[in-house]
């Protein structure tokens, strides 16, 4: 089997586009079509629905990209494998984290590791952290990190514990309870106040609504926002009341009262990547990096 021509049938599914797939590979869509047909004529069947806009797989399309993800994972592997033991590191990474405070830690990170590792070629990836679980199950991404439950993870993928985290109720200066900034609140003392929060794509989402679910009210929701940042800010001016993780609280605020949650269920920041990929010295590294970096 060609594992160049398993790489831009791989590359069309990916992109769902075949010209897209031609120009991230940086060959001539003839040249990508020709390697097409060719497989397709050599397995008797078509691997995928052609429209103008989108290509999707057929079932054997599915069948074969599978597979086809799988070689490549082994391949990758391997040289990973080889490199460690003849301590020759080169080749790619690639890392994903979230919008914000995932871009921080990358920036605060990747400095150490690049001086450590000057010949991996390090690919970063800014996504959400449903999208990176999933590119971690399909073989698109090396190691995410993520903020999520236990219940959020995806079978398949492994999970290593960076660190546990707290969520704070943020209220203004001006709802503040001065005799409750030592201890646990109940957010039931806030159920009459407005409140911004995180979006519903955000994994910090379900839990946030448990909590007033849990309390016995509904909260009268000013907005959605996909920033913890935007929270603060509004909570800032006295307009809302609203939850943010502790990263966001690790220096004061002016005119915020930040208070523990009674009953707060438990949140970590984790590294995850697929459970039957290899996790090079490179790779561990990296981790160990963010690691220091969540608990510093």
């Amino acid at each position: 089997m060609d594992l160049k021509q398993v790489e831009y049938i791989v590359a069309i599914a990916n992109e769902q586009n075949i010209t897209r797939a031609a120009q991230k590979l940086f060959v001539t869509q003839s040249a990508l079509t020709q390697q097409l047909l060719k497989l397709e004529r050599e397995l008797q069947t078509q691997l995928f629905y052609r429209s103008r806009n989108n290509w999707h797989l057929t079932p054997a399309g599915e069948i074969y990209i599978k597979n086809a993800r799988e070689l490549l994972r082994i391949k990758q592997d391997t040289y990973r494998m080889i490199a460690d033991i003849t301590q020759t590191q080169h080749g790619s990474m690639s890392i994903g984290f979230t919008p914000g405070r995932g871009v921080v830690m990358f920036a605060n990170v990747y400095p150490a590791f690049h001086k450590r590792f000057p010949d991996i070629t390090v690919n970063p990836i800014e996504n959400l952290v449903k999208k990176q679980q999933q590119m971690i199950s399909d073989g698109d991404l090396d190691i995410g990190f993520i903020s999520l439950r236990d219940e959020q993870k995806i079978p398949g993928n492994r999970y290593i514990k960076l660190c546990s985290e707290e969520f704070f109720l943020v209220v203004p200066v001006s709802s503040s309870l001065p005799e409750k900034l030592n201890e646990p609140v109940d957010i039931r003392l806030f159920s009459e106040e407005p409140f911004v929060l995180i979006s519903k794509d955000s994994t910090m989402r379900p839990i946030v609504d448990g909590l007033f679910k849990k309390a016995g009210f509904t909260p009268n929701v000013l907005f959605e926002t996909s920033h913890n940042p935007t929270i603060l800010t509004m909570v800032q001016h006295g307009l809302c009341c609203g939850i943010v993780s502790h990263y966001y609280l690790r220096s004061p605020i002016p005119n915020i009262c930040a208070y523990r949650i009674y009953n707060m269920p438990d949140w970590g920041n984790y590294a995850c990547y697929r459970a039957n990929a290899y996790l090079s010295e490179p790779a561990k590294a990296f981790i160990q990096l963010a690691k220091d970096y969540w608990i510093g």
